[in-house]
């Protein structure tokens, strides 16, 4: 394993656009090494880190599927070559799917939704803890899992599975908060409501940012950099009494 280097380094899952994009490029300017992981865009990845190492950054782009095990793996085994620490996961790669009512949706919708926005982010925590815990001869670091504010609101009519893989994972930060907060590992969630990223397009909604906007009291949805801001600081010192929080960024919904 190489010598760690001085910059903290943060791994972003699902990095390559949308949230994920807008953290990882407000983290490089914030100092952080950043690792933009990513499934299949590879060109979004590389020009991202491209823009970050040309601002002064530091920036490495590694595929993984966080829906399969032994990608999980090679992401963090690559993390350990080229960095040789990790102070920060933010648990952002997550899908949507087609609007359904739950007695129309397949076996196989709902055991995807369920293995790529919980069981990947659950395994991702895994190999943190491993090595961030004080337990493990780690430093301590800080988690955040990206929720949605589906979580709260059931996604009735619309998306009732990603609803509950959000409430999933509620639960779950809650409890590894508790479980990890002696060994000096942070674990918050941030749920964002209707934010303006490509997610909606890919499960057949493009419209639903602007349709939703009369439904928040802010009248607007909101945008991928705004919850960056959140998550980076839950990932930072300013945040250093935080652990098991749920921050809602949501216009108010």
């Amino acid at each position: 394993m190489p010598t760690a280097i001085d910059h903290p380094v943060i791994l972003i899952t699902g990095a390559s656009r949308g949230i994920g994009a807008a953290t990882a490029r407000l983290a490089g300017v914030r100092g952080y090494a950043v690792v933009i992981n990513y499934r299949s865009q590879v060109e979004k990845a590389q020009a991202l880190v491209e823009e970050i190492t040309q601002s002064g950054g530091i920036a490495l782009a590694v595929q993984a599927d966080v829906s399969l095990e032994e990608d999980i793996l090679r992401l963090f085994t690559t993390i350990d070559h080229h960095f040789g620490r990790l102070d920060v996961l933010v648990n952002n790669a997550g899908v949507i799917d087609n609007k359904s009512r739950v007695d129309e949706m397949s076996y196989q919708r709902i055991e995807r939704m369920m293995r790529i926005n919980v069981v990947g982010p659950m395994v991702c925590a895994r190999e943190a803890v491993t090595r961030m815990s004080t337990h493990h001869g780690g430093n301590g670091g800080a988690i955040v899992n990206v929720s949605s504010a589906a979580a709260h609101r059931g996604g009735s009519n619309e998306y009732v599975d990603y609803a509950a893989s959000k409430g999933a994972i509620d639960t779950f930060s809650e409890g590894l908060a508790k479980e990890v907060a002696a060994e000096g590992i942070r674990v918050n969630t941030l749920r964002p409501g209707v934010i303006e990223t490509e997610i909606h397009a890919s499960g057949g909604n493009p419209d639903k940012p602007g349709l939703s906007a009369q439904r928040i009291p802010m009248g607007r949805a909101g945008k991928a950099e705004e919850i960056a801001n959140g998550i980076l600081w839950l990932a930072s010192a300013e945040a250093s009494f935080a652990t098991g929080a749920v921050l809602d960024i949501d216009g108010g919904v």
